[in-house]
């Protein structure tokens, strides 16, 4: 009783924090006066991690076992990874890109695990023979850090998209209104010397230049992270072949969750190929990255909803991955 409590308070505490952090980052969105306010919104998510941190230790001792062994647990989880990553730039003294990114992740990852979908898996039953390993720990802290850190760098991507997408469609207006001028009257007016239309415009402005100093943050944030979850997910999906073999006498069984993780080790795998060509590097990466949002949230979320395979054990519930 004493235990659930706990949990109970620090789980709300960290979810109302969350969602005033969320509520500062809009208003320095909207007034720039108040950009005092930063340091507060990410000393909120401080608290938030601490909170999150001491709900899992908390079920981790009652329950015995590392709490990630349902969707409630994973999710709680995969706030918890949010937080960490939103403060690694803060504690190295880095600009915060990822503030627009992880804290919203968190407030809706957390919000979705408190709702009245999962009020069922609050008290978290016996674990299945299955599931009573000790490659759980390694295994789905892995995958779950893993889709963090892909989550994150993908929409970073998505961000960087939009930043493109919206200069492509500026450039094509400001050529079409040159066009508009260069042939009126139906005469050609050539465009040489000073009457030159081009010369009015300033290609390299202050704008142009700190939209392209954005541009390439976004993308050497995105990379970074992409890469460590990477690597994260490699060896979730190692640590849970050789738990597969042990539990079911198989190394792969292409299982619906298994094979949609090795969908997603493909198309992030592909991502860092991309990386290495010059040519392919930026713009395509990007895709890559932002069709890897989709598909990661097919792996980690909608194959559940099935309920079918050999990762499923009850009605929305994650297991070994």
């Amino acid at each position: 009783m004493i235990f659930s409590t706990l949990e109970h308070i620090l789980t709300h505490i960290s979810f109302s924090v969350v969602s005033i952090v969320i509520i500062i980052h809009l208003i320095i969105l909207l007034v720039n006066e108040f950009l005092e306010l930063y340091d507060s919104s990410e000393k909120g998510m401080i608290i938030t991690f601490l909170c999150i941190t001491g709900v899992l230790i908390t079920r981790w001792i009652y329950l015995k076992h590392l709490p990630i062994s349902d969707l409630y647990e994973s999710l709680l989880f995969l706030s918890w990874c949010f937080s960490i990553i939103h403060m690694v730039p803060y504690f190295k003294k880095h600009q915060n890109l990822l503030n627009v990114i992880t804290a919203p992740s968190a407030f809706f990852t957390q919000g979705f695990a408190t709702s009245g979908f999962l009020s069922d898996m609050h008290q978290s039953e016996i674990l299945v023979p299955a599931l009573q390993s000790q490659w759980l720990m390694m295994h789905v802290s892995m995958m779950i850090l893993g889709y963090a850190a892909l989550l994150c760098g993908s929409l970073l991507s998505v961000a960087l998209l939009v930043i493109l997408f919206r200069k492509v469609i500026r450039i094509f207006d400001k050529r079409k209104n040159l066009l508009k001028d260069s042939f009126s009257f139906g005469e050609i007016q050539y465009m040489t010397g000073s009457s030159n239309p081009l010369r009015n415009i300033s290609f390299f402005s202050f704008r142009n230049y700190y939209r392209f100093q954005l541009i390439q943050q976004l993308d050497n944030w995105s990379y970074r992270i992409l890469s460590i979850g990477f690597i994260f997910l490699t060896i979730g999906i190692l640590s849970g072949a050789v738990w597969a073999n042990e539990a079911w006498g198989s190394y792969w069984n292409w299982d619906p969750k298994e094979t949609w993780a090795f969908i997603t080790w493909v198309i992030f795998a592909i991502y860092l190929h991309t990386r290495t060509n010059k040519n392919l590097e930026g713009f395509n990466s990007a895709i890559v990255a932002s069709l890897g949002f989709l598909i990661i949230w097919i792996c980690y979320f909608g194959v559940n909803l099935l309920g079918i395979g050999l990762h499923s054990y009850g009605s929305f519930i994650l297991t070994s991955n």
